[in-house]
């Protein structure tokens, strides 16, 4: 069975749905904070999955996700890009979004391009609000016809479902410039987008979410492991009983992961016999 891993650091609080996520999607957890990463890395080659929650590390107390990604940078990108080169999805919702990006894990080197080194320099941000405020709501959620993200390829959307929940201060996606945003679109590497009158914070593109290069790491400012649920809908009670019949959204992401690993178990297990 899938094992997945959820990393946890002072202030991420919302490991527990994260693992739930994984769960309902038929994966084992595991739980290892980020001291005990930092002392021993290779936990992280345990891993089949790994999820990096979201929530206020460190209490953005420099800016959101920047102290919990530069513990990382220094101590553990070797193991993530080992992790990566072997087959393992990442999951980085809100916070873990904003990790992910300062980590060096997205958008990742160019499609045929090899991981670097040492973790490059980000190329994207999640900047403050345009609002200036906090935000917390249901947006509708669009998928790109041509991503080759793990988590949100296929994706099977009803009118009703096509929701998801965020909750940010600093979620605006801003590339460096107008090539990257357009080569991350041609690539296939925005893994979702806002509807174009439901952008709740000014991203540029109406980019809500974007994948490296194999489509395996997805971080995304939503909270896909809010949304396991149809009674976790805000007006569930008055959705037509048909639409609610299939996984709602969130699950969906979480299974199409929990998929694509068991599939290549299977895989290497008809290879070897």
């Amino acid at each position: 069975m899938a094992k997945a891993l959820i990393i946890t650091a002072p202030g991420i609080n919302c490991d527990l749905e994260l693992e739930e996520g994984f769960q309902c999607a038929g994966a084992t957890t595991f739980r290892s904070h980020i001291n005990e990463l930092m002392e021993d890395p290779s936990i992280i080659d345990d891993a089949d999955l790994i999820g990096l929650p979201g929530g206020f590390s460190y209490g953005d107390a420099v800016a959101a996700g920047r102290i919990m990604a530069g513990l990382m940078r220094q101590t553990m990108y070797e193991q993530f890009v080992n992790a990566l080169k072997r087959g393992v999805p990442m999951i980085a919702p809100c916070n873990g979004f904003q990790i992910a990006v300062q980590l060096g894990l997205l958008p990742g080197p160019t499609p045929g391009q090899d991981w670097a080194v040492s973790p490059p320099e980000p190329t994207v941000a999640l900047a403050q609000n345009n609002t200036a405020r906090f935000i917390d709501l249901w947006v509708g959620i669009d998928i790109p016809q041509n991503t080759r993200c793990v988590w949100t390829k296929g994706l099977e959307l009803t009118e009703q479902g096509a929701m998801i929940p965020i909750a940010h201060g600093e979620g605006r996606f801003v590339p460096k410039d107008d090539e990257l945003l357009r080569q991350l679109d041609v690539d296939g590497q925005i893994a979702c987008r806002y509807l174009p009158n439901d952008n709740p914070n000014g991203s540029v593109g109406d980019v809500m979410g974007i994948c490296d290069a194999s489509g395996l790491v997805l971080g995304l400012m939503p909270h896909p492991e809010r949304f396991l649920r149809w009674s976790q809908h805000p007006y569930w009670t008055r959705l037509p009983q048909d639409s609610r019949s299939g996984d709602p959204l969130g699950l969906q992401i979480f299974k199409n992961a929990v998929s694509f690993v068991n599939d290549k178990s299977e895989h290497k297990e008809k290879v070897h016999s």
